[in-house]
């Protein structure tokens, strides 16, 4: 038993992911104001030099914060940045009025960054030249703890004490200018970071679990940008009504040309035209612009040449010849859906249902979640083309060709080849 596992099971620590049981908790302490109030939004070059000289000053790490505009404008563009680091305290900066935040992100290298849920805000920092070399991820740590809710509220609620006000999180942040109140809570997302991260590593030093945290940590750090989509448009919510190949053209003549508008006005693509009414549309195929204005999404208020603009996709997808329409469904790039191996490999699914117990098993035993235990597709790919001699060695360089880290490959690599020898006898 490893020392994650003892201390997990050890019921006179704390309750799971170390926060103090429930019926002891005390009250949390509302947070309102920053401790040196809300910082002056640098928008300017010579603001931005005081703040990268005053941030290559500080010392320790450092916490880093962004806010984005989804669901108001195109693409996921930072609209704010937060930082705070001791000796230099917070400081709040405008990528609109500073689009090149190179110069902060080289004052910068070599610290430790913290960020809460690190892969969302990472792609919008690495646009205005801000990556981090080493960073801690407070929302990861919260999962490899075992807390339950992982939310920046809820952590710093459950491990500090303080409540956060929350209410201005999905709000439109391409606003010019910030109300104060939008930019007191973007100060306090900071505010308290540093300590949550000081906290946390405490409580996963405690469980066992720090050095695989530390592993998950640099695996992101040095994680290249996500490749793009492949067939977006395939993504379209209600696309599982779609059958007929004439109607995915539709659905794709219509993304495509919603994208085009979206990107051209930068606003995003759901208020150009919503997926619902791009999937009536490829439903109902409709043969003119007045057929079009009688399906949802298309009423009154539309003008005519969006009318117009809508139809003409319509129409180069009904005048498509065959070779050109889209293929049902996309080629599956790994096994296929588990549902189907009974039928398909009743070998295969009898190794999956042996491993995703006994993962689950051991998952439950860390208090965290099976995804980060380890993925389940790494399972199902381990279980579906198993090595040809299963040896501890040949798993372990499976799990590693499919992206496990060190600690998750020696936590589960001995469930997988037991499921798997066990399974195949």
């Amino acid at each position: 038993m490893t020392d994650a596992q003892e201390t997990a099971a050890d019921t006179s620590l704390r309750t799971t992911g170390g926060a103090p049981p429930d019926d002891v908790a005390p009250a949390p302490i509302p947070l309102l104001e920053p401790r040196e109030g809300i910082p002056p939004v640098v928008a300017s070059h010579d603001a931005l030099a005081q703040v990268v000289a005053a941030f290559a000053a500080g010392t320790g790490p450092v916490a880093v914060d962004a806010e984005r505009a989804s669901g108001y404008r195109y693409g996921q563009r930072a609209y704010l940045v937060q930082l705070r680091r001791d000796g230099a305290g917070s400081a709040l900066i405008d990528p609109v009025g500073c689009p090149d935040l190179t110069s902060l992100g080289e004052a910068l290298h070599g610290s430790e960054w913290i960020l809460h849920a690190a892969t969302q805000d990472l792609p919008c920092l690495r646009e205005i030249g801000m990556s981090p070399t080493e960073l801690f991820d407070t929302e990861l740590a919260g999962r490899l703890a075992g807390f339950p809710r992982v939310g920046l509220g809820a952590m710093v609620e459950n491990v500090l004490g303080y409540a956060l006000e929350k209410g201005h999180s999905a709000v439109d942040w391409s606003t010019r200018p910030l109300p104060d109140p939008w930019l007191r809570y973007a100060a306090l997302d900071v505010e308290l970071l540093i300590d949550l991260r000081n906290a946390l590593e405490e409580e996963l030093d405690r469980q066992g679990k720090l050095e695989w945290a530390q592993e998950e940590f640099d695996a992101i750090a040095s994680a290249p940008p996500a490749p793009p989509r492949k067939d977006p448009w395939r993504r379209t919510s209600g696309m599982h009504k779609v059958r007929r190949r004439r109607q995915m053209a539709v659905v794709r003549e219509l993304w495509n040309a919603r994208d085009q508008v979206a990107q051209r006005r930068d606003i995003s693509p759901g208020k150009v035209l919503g997926d619902g009414a791009i999937i009536e549309a490829a439903l109902s195929l409709p043969p003119n612009t007045q057929a079009l204005t009688t399906l949802p999404g298309f009423g009154h208020r539309m003008g005519r040449r969006q009318l117009e603009q809508w139809q003409a996709a319509i129409d180069r997808a009904k005048a498509l010849p065959e070779s050109e329409l889209p293929q049902p469904g996309q080629p599956l790039l790994g096994p296929p859906p588990p549902r189907s191996w009974a039928d398909k490999d009743p070998a295969a699914a009898a190794r999956l249902s042996a491993a995703r117990a006994a993962v689950s098993e051991l998952a439950e035993r860390l208090h965290m979640p099976q995804e980060n235990l380890i993925t389940p597709d790494t399972v199902r790919r381990v279980c579906w083309e198993p090595p040809k001699s299963p040896t501890p060695n040949a798993v372990e360089d499976a799990l590693t060709t499919y992206g496990a880290r060190r600690w998750q490959i020696e936590q589960v690599a001995p469930l997988l080849l037991r499921a798997l020898t066990t399974a195949t006898a």
